[in-house]
C-alpha cells in the first residue's frame, strides 16, 4: 500500500479530476465518498498498478512478474467493465464489451484470488447488462444525486 500511495501522491492529474485523501488507507483518512471510490478505482489505482506491475517493471523473479501481470490484467478487466458501464452514452458494442470484461473477471476470480467468495454482487453485475439494454446509460437511472443529497442532509 505504501508504494501505491507514493505513485498516487506523485501523479500529475488534470485540474477537473478530483483527488483522494493523501493518507488513503489510514484510519484517520475516513471513508471515501462514491465519487472518490470511482476516481480511486478507475483512475488512480490502475495507473499505480501499471507503473508497479506492468511491462518493463522489475521483480524478484520471472514467475513473480508473470503472476503480478496476470493480477494486473484481471484487475483491469473489472476497471474496464466499470468504465464502460459509466459511459455517458451506450452502444451495442459497449454493452457487449461490458459483459465480456465482466465474464473474464468473474471466471478468473478464483484463479487469482483462491479465497475469494462469489457474492451476490457478482451475479447482480451481470444484470447491469440487461438494464443497460432496457434503460440506456447508467447515468440515466442511477440514484447518485439522491445519495449525494442524503449525505448533505446527514
Amino acid at each position: 500500500m505504501t508504494r501505491i500511495r507514493l505513485v498516487i501522491r506523485n501523479m500529475a492529474t488534470p485540474s477537473w479530476l478530483g483527488s483522494i485523501p493523501h493518507n488513503f488507507g489510514d484510519a484517520a483518512a475516513g471513508t471515501l465518498k462514491a465519487d472518490e471510490w470511482w476516481m480511486m478505482a478507475t483512475v488512480y489505482l490502475p495507473i499505480a498498478l501499471i507503473s508497479l506491475w506492468g511491462k518493463g517493471t522489475v521483480h524478484a523473479s520471472h514467475s513473480a512478474a508473470t503472476w503480478l501481470k496476470q493480477i494486473l490484467d484481471h484487475t483491469l478487466d473489472l476497471v474496464s467493465a466499470v468504465s464502460l458501464a459509466r459511459m455517458r452514452t451506450m452502444t451495442e458494442s459497449w454493452m457487449d464489451a461490458y459483459r465480456c470484461y465482466l465474464i473474464s473477471w468473474v471466471s478468473s476470480l478464483n484463479i487469482h484470488h483462491p479465497d475469494a467468495d462469489h457474492r451476490v454482487n457478482n451475479h447482480m453485475a451481470f444484470h447491469i447488462y440487461d438494464f443497460l439494454r432496457l434503460f440506456g446509460p447508467v447515468r440515466s437511472w442511477w440514484c447518485f444525486l439522491f445519495e449525494q443529497l442524503i449525505g448533505q442532509l446527514q
